[in-house]
């Protein structure tokens, strides 16, 4: 695998020698968190992309859902390409960067707080993002020192210095305009990695027409028909992985830092683009899993279960070249360096912004929450790599909750509060408390194995309290709708 770390050190040297150049961009919390809203469609598409997939994508979903909903597992690629990613720019995108600048808000708790006037709501939704984002931060960091294991044999946690290392200095020298250029290369990078991978894998079967014929006589063969997946079950793995994402902060960020909203469509289209590419790559991967294997060599345990998080990486280390092999794991490691940015960004930033108030230094004019949130982008760093390095079991079960937790919280209070002027205070309140509490309650009364269906319920739920307890409480005032909806 020297090819492979010949790749890994160019790339780890250009992601650093961006964080120097962002550092001399950034100058005010503005640019550290959103480049100073100054970033184009192919750049700014690009980010959404590359903060949407990480290595659970190419590694955990393709194996598990490849090998137990087999070409079914395409719905999902589906959904997040044209739900997830381009519906989410056309529906979302404008209005979010018009109200934000209106209300001169930067951060989904922050915009919270404003557009309803409710004075407690940002550390709530603060609190909500932090702790829940930080196990998802985490979890990211462990499968990539694991990877690193694996493939470099380099020791797990040397890998996870080196990952900490290399994501701190980009992160927390440049900022978010740094985040973006280096998604944008890894963006790149995984476009033209999972073509090739697809391209690759579909020339050993005859061709991708005939790969997709082999799989689905394959599937017939290896899962009986009551082992397959219900129509509930694959419709709220779609649901929660598409619409979900409409509640994400990290998401949501990006329509904050567009330069114009003349980028919107463009971007919608990229995105669009790069998510079906992205998406259709892995899942056809994980599918194609019933070609190369049958029930006795598809990856086991010492119990005879199958181990599906073994699944994409036995069959890529078995059937692909090393150059090849060395570019996809080069491709795995920007899905996840680009997902892990987003997120301490993000959950940082719940911190600095939303509990720390600005301050400016009187001798020299410079705003100190710039050294604040560089600070605490290092301390979560810092707590991620201890959650990692000592593999805390209750961390596990945060990470599965994350999604829907976070989701479930915020999708209902955020977008109806971009369309409706009716939505109250207390009606946010509502939403947030109940889409936590939701997802909270069925994930222990489901199982985590129900986890998608929890988080369906959990998103969907609030969108029909929020309206009705807005119905029996005092609406904002009039001059803060004014205000929010100026030009809209």
């Amino acid at each position: 695998m020297n090819i492979g770390i010949v790749f890994l050190v160019i790339f780890l040297a250009v992601m650093t020698g961006i964080g120097i150049w962002g550092m001399k961009k950034t100058k005010t919390l503005g640019d550290f968190f959103l480049g100073g809203r100054s970033l184009g469609p192919w750049v700014s598409a690009v980010a959404y992309g590359t903060s949407y997939f990480s290595a659970v994508i190419f590694i955990g979903f393709a194996g598990t859902q490849g090998w137990q909903f087999g070409l079914n597992a395409l719905w999902i690629a589906l959904g997040n390409a044209l739900i997830g990613a381009g519906a989410a720019w056309l529906v979302l995108a404008r209005r979010t960067r018009r109200m934000t600048q209106n209300l001169d808000t930067m951060t989904m708790p922050e915009f919270l707080q404003e557009r309803y006037g409710a004075k407690h709501l940002k550390p709530v939704a603060a609190s909500v993002i932090f702790f829940f984002l930080l196990p998802y931060s985490a979890s990211v960091f462990k499968g990539l020192g694991h990877l690193f294991e694996k493939v470099f044999g380099i020791p797990y946690d040397i890998a996870l210095l080196i990952m900490i290392a290399f994501t701190g200095v980009y992160l927390i020298l440049g900022g978010y305009f740094a985040i973006a250029i280096t998604d944008f290369i890894q963006g790149i990078i995984m476009f033209f990695g999972a073509a090739v991978l697809v391209l690759v894998l579909s020339g050993q079967g005859g061709g991708y027409f005939e790969m997709v014929n082999r799989t689905a006589e394959n599937y017939a063969a290896h899962i009986p028909p009551d082992s397959r997946p219900s129509f509930i079950t694959v419709f709220s793995l779609v649901f929660m992985t598409s619409f979900g994402t409409w509640g994400l902060p990290q998401m949501t960020q990006k329509f904050y830092a567009i330069k114009n909203e003349h980028v919107i469509r463009r971007a919608a289209l990229v995105t669009t683009v790069f998510a079906l590419m992205i998406g259709f790559a892995a899942y056809s991967t994980g599918a194609f899993s019933h070609v190369f294997f049958d029930l006795e060599s598809v990856p086991k345990n010492a119990g005879g279960v199958i181990q599906y998080d073994l699944i994409v990486p036995t069959l890529l280390t078995g059937h692909l070249p090393q150059v090849l092999l060395a570019l996809i794991l080069l491709l795995v490691l920007s899905a996840s360096m680009s997902t892990l940015s987003s997120l301490v960004l993000v959950s940082s930033s719940s911190v600095a912004i939303d509990l720390y108030p600005s301050r400016i230094d009187e001798k020299t004019g410079k705003d100190r929450s710039v050294a604040m949130m560089r600070f605490l982008s290092a301390v979560f760093i810092i707590v991620s790599y201890f959650i990692s390095r000592f593999q805390i079991s209750i961390i596990v079960y945060l990470m599965s909750l994350s999604w829907g937790v976070v989701s479930g919280s915020f999708a209902a209070p955020y977008i109806l509060s971009l369309y409706s002027r009716k939505v109250t205070k207390a009606g946010a309140y509502a939403g947030l408390l109940t889409g936590t509490a939701l997802m909270i309650i069925l994930f222990f009364a489901l199982g985590s194995s129900r986890s998608p269906l929890a988080a369906s319920i959990a998103i969907i739920v609030p969108f029909a309290v929020v309206p009705l307890v807005s119905c029996f409480t005092r609406p904002p005032a009039q001059e803060l709708l004014d205000k929010a909806f100026q030009g809209i």
